[in-house]
């Protein structure tokens, strides 16, 4: 074995034998990551060993555990890392500094409490606690929530907090996010001031103030800023490309003394823009700190080479990026398949019988994954995998049927088939301005004289809702008798509850309103299917007896369903990336933001690379039941040259001509007497596919 040379220019023989341990581009990133450093670790490429491998690679050559400040973005990356580090070393290397941006800014806080103006015992707030203060702040403030339909205090938190993060006013975020609420400006104005006045009279902290008062500490504080900058001799930081502009100055403060800084991430993976990361930050780097050493990590051990031909091919259409190509350790494999089928409901069952033939072949279920742009997209898959009882876990949020939302939305069409359904009653009376829980359950109990909903709407409410109470009464009669004008199909009745007062509720109640209108409409299009309210609801609560029988039992054996933001960082054997049409994914809001077309290209990059062996590209033509429109496919499918893939044809599949090089007025459709070209009955859309 060579000699050791120690960074420090001290000799000596390493516990560790890096060049073995190590490949080539990781070895020179543990052995030469002094000064400002930008490592760019693509997918599956080994960063963690590598961050890790340096860290004890520090300590060999003689660095104090407490001169290293390794942070990253998760507790459970953390606790990962130090583990690593830990067996790495045999022993724990007491006073390394490891942990969260917020775990970190709380240690430096404690230490320096009353330069900032707290006490050293300052408690933390979770985001209940922060919720929970917002309502004293309305209550010490005398508000009256119930004249009128009143932001929720979940809501008036994150306008607060969206607001403090983005250094934005109040007035500025209502106006752009909140428009509905732009009378309340002066109100939410004064409860935010109420907020920042009993946190600190509380001696309490949320979230945001960790990093917000660090950062203000360090800008403000020179003496502070320089004795922390001169302890941590070595700073690295993992994920680079999610910090925000706040963590990336916390980042350039703390390494300002001796410059080692060494930053790891992948500019082609930063897809967290909606939580204030900024791209700029990894792809600046090199401007930033002048005389950065930039090394990349290509070699991938996760994916076969016909899985990173694909993902290379699309994420080279990105114009802001670093150029790097992923070079494939798995022998070869399968190509990526893109499958066009008929809708949702086919593109479900298409992909419920693969996950079973792949494991009938000895792929387990934990190592197969469907993902998806958004969470709303899984609603056809979901019912599919239950009727074929497939065990599987969600990532990522509540599983579709189980969305507060979407029960609302059920438990109006409840009382509408049943009006002496109480429990449906008082789930939809709760969402009335002026209803208490008490007062619900005497206008649910009076709902069981009544023989129907039409008779009971049309009531005298004096008996048994008056005042306020009326005022909710009035609104929800309102939303009922909207129901039942139209045809009555199920699908009518959703839209009818998306289109009434309810949506004022939403927008009151959840910072994420519109993505759960977005959701209720894609429930519309599910119910589209269903021409009988007693079957549909039979089938939907059926879904949730289903889902509430399989929560023990199947640990081992369940397979994933996840947004592709909650699968970053993880992997499986076989990977199905679904509802791949235009106006889907590409998600259309992203198109109008400056950056967002190659955000979500990365993020579509992101979902490729979870694959290990097999990759699937979904995507259904048409979407509704009644009146089917034609979709095309992303744009992301374009770009993918032809050799790469394998273009998989279904029976019954309508195929637009897009997709095989004909006239886009017209459509493929496969059946049991082959291939026939027709042309939609009406523009661009089809009254359903057996009349073609």
């Amino acid at each position: 074995m060579k000699e050791f040379i120690l960074s420090n220019n001290i000799a000596g023989q390493p516990k560790i034998d890096y060049q073995k341990e190590l490949n080539e581009e990781q070895l020179q990133v543990v052995l030469g990551g002094d000064g400002p450093c930008l490592v760019l670790a693509g997918a599956g490429s080994g960063k963690t060993r590598t961050i890790t491998y340096r860290v004890a690679y520090l300590l060999e050559c003689g660095v104090r555990p407490d001169e290293i400040l390794l942070l990253t973005f998760t507790n459970k990356a953390a606790k990962e890392m130090m583990g690593r580090v830990e067996e790495l070393m045999e022993g724990h290397p007491t006073g390394l500094w490891g942990g969260t941006f917020h775990s970190i800014a709380n240690r430096i806080l404690r230490q320096y409490a009353n330069v900032i103006g707290y006490n050293p015992n300052f408690t933390i707030m979770d985001h209940d606690d922060s919720t929970d203060m917002v309502k004293y702040c309305i209550r010490d403030l005398k508000i009256d929530t119930k004249a009128r339909r009143f932001p929720s205090p979940a809501v008036l938190h994150s306008i607060i907090s969206y607001s403090r993060n983005a250094s934005r006013s109040i007035a500025d975020v209502i106006e752009n996010k909140y428009g509905n609420f732009f009378d309340l400006i002066p109100t939410i104005e004064r409860i935010a001031e109420v907020y920042e006045t009993r946190k600190k009279t509380a001696n309490s902290m949320d979230f945001d103030d960790l990093l917000l008062l660090l950062s203000s500490l360090l800008n403000t504080n020179d003496a502070v800023r320089e004795s922390l900058a001169r302890r941590f001799r070595y700073v690295l930081v993992d994920e680079f490309q999610d910090t925000n502009v706040i963590q990336a100055g916390i980042v350039r403060n703390l390494c300002s003394v001796h410059g080692n800084l060494l930053v790891v991430g992948d500019d082609a993976q930063s897809i967290y823009s909606f939580r204030a990361a900024e791209i700029k930050n990894i792809l600046k780097f090199p401007e930033t700190y002048s005389g950065a050493k930039t090394f990349r990590l290509q070699t991938n051990y996760r994916s076969t080479p016909e899985i990173l031909g694909l993902a290379n091919a699309v994420i080279e259409q990105n114009v802001d990026q670093f150029q790097k190509e992923l070079k494939a350790v798995r022998p070869g494999f399968d190509k990526p398949s893109v499958v066009p089928t008929s809708d949702a409901r086919q593109e479900a069952q298409y992909i419920t019988e693969q996950i079973l033939q792949l494991r009938d072949k000895g792929t387990d279920l934990k190592n197969i994954a469907v993902l998806f742009r958004a969470a709303h997209h899984s609603q056809a898959l979901e019912m599919e995998l239950s009727r074929r009882d497939i065990p599987y876990e969600y990532r990522g949020g509540m599983k579709f049927f189980e969305r507060a939302h979407v029960k609302d939305v059920v438990a109006y069409l409840r009382v509408i088939a049943n009006p002496k359904d109480s429990m449906a009653w008082i789930r939809v009376l709760s969402h009335q301005v002026g209803i208490g829980a008490v007062t619900a359950g005497k206008i649910a109990d009076v709902a069981q004289s009544f023989e129907n909903i039409e008779s009971f709407i049309g009531a005298d409410p004096s008996g048994f809702a008056s005042g306020k109470s009326g005022t909710g009464w009035r609104a929800l009669t309102n939303n009922i008798e909207r129901m039942l004008k139209t045809d009555r199909f199920p699908s009518s009745l959703v839209r009818a509850v998306a289109g009434s007062s309810y949506q004022d509720y939403l927008e009151a109640e959840y910072p994420n309103y519109a993505e759960r209108l977005e959701d209720i409409e894609q429930f519309a299009i599910f119910a589209e299917q269903y021409t009988n309210l007693t079957t549909f609801l039979e089938e939907v609560t059926l879904k949730d007896d289903y889902a509430a029988a399989q929560e023990e039992g199947f640990e081992e054996e369940k397979m994933v369903l996840s947004t592709i933001h909650q699968a970053k960082g993880l992997e499986w054997d076989a990977v199905f990336v679904i509802n791949l049409t235009d106006g889907a994914f590409p998600h259309p809001r992203a198109l109008g933001e400056e950056g967002g077309l190659e955000e979500e290209r990365r993020l579509f990059y992101v979902a490729a690379t979870r694959a290990r062996r097999q990759l699937f590209l979904t995507y259904p033509i048409t979407s509704g039941y009644e009146t089917m429109e034609i979709r095309q496919p992303s744009m992301f499918l374009d770009e993918i040259p032809k050799s790469l893939i394998e273009e998989v044809r279904l029976r019954r599949a309508v195929t637009p001509m897009r997709a095989w090089g004909y006239d886009e007025e017209r459509v493929i459709v496969m059946d049991d007497l082959g291939e026939r070209m027709v042309k939609p009955k009406v523009g661009g859309f089809l009254s359903s596919i057996d009349d073609l």
